[in-house]
């Protein structure tokens, strides 16, 4: 039976973490001498590239955790620190350095294809993303709601190509502050997401604290 409760979960986790608003302005900059056809296909393969990692770590979730030996519980606090340093972060409106680096910022923009790196990779799927869709596949325990977890990605990326493309118009409407403030706001629910998957985890590895009180 497939929860449509798990779908209102698994989508704004990974919608708030890949934060296409926040990267508009990296975007934008790496861009800014090519034409509207060529910043739409830089997005359009930037978009394709991050969906196929993020819809890989997906499907090899179970094989990472028996591969490298390690537990859910210890999963679950590790990506949510990670999260909640991203969440405050977005809150004082500045660029996480998980995602990309200004170092690997300026290096995109003296590339020639910046679609792969850095907007695809970790712009738009940083260990962030990769992490909250370990958490998320684990999480899912019926075929219904690992689809859910699918379609929450491809339907990011989808939104993702047409904020990028329309980042210049998105940009001039809502101004510095309109997007700092959607940032922040976007920030205060990745930070609690965050804390939950750390409550999660405590709860997992030390199931005492239940019981406590």
């Amino acid at each position: 039976m497939w929860s449509n409760s798990f779908f209102l979960v698994a989508f704004p986790a990974i919608f708030t973490i890949v934060n296409p608003l926040g990267a508009v302005g990296p975007f934008l900059a790496m861009t800014g001498r090519d034409d509207w056809s060529k910043r739409a296909s830089t997005a359009q393969r930037a978009c394709a590239v991050a969906c196929a990692v993020l819809l890989v770590c997906t499907a090899v979730g179970t094989f990472m955790f028996n591969f490298f030996g390690f537990t859910l519980p210890a999963l679950k606090i590790a990506g949510g620190v990670l999260l909640f340093g991203v969440g405050i972060d977005m809150i004082n409106a500045r660029q996480s350095r998980s995602k990309a680096t200004e170092e690997e910022r300026e290096e995109g923009a003296l590339k020639e294809d910046i679609a792969i790196f850095p907007l695809g990779i970790p712009l738009l799927s940083g260990p962030g993303s990769m992490v909250t869709v370990f958490i998320l596949g684990d999480r899912a325990k019926t075929n219904g709601e690992h689809a859910f977890i699918y379609l929450s990605i491809v339907l990011t990326m989808l939104i993702s190509y047409v904020v990028l493309t329309q980042g210049a118009r998105i940009a001039r409407a809502v101004g510095a502050t309109g997007m700092n403030v959607m940032s922040r706001l976007m920030g205060l629910i990745l930070a609690s997401i965050a804390v939950q998957f750390m409550l999660d985890g405590l709860l997992l590895a030390l199931p005492g604290l239940g019981h406590a009180g």
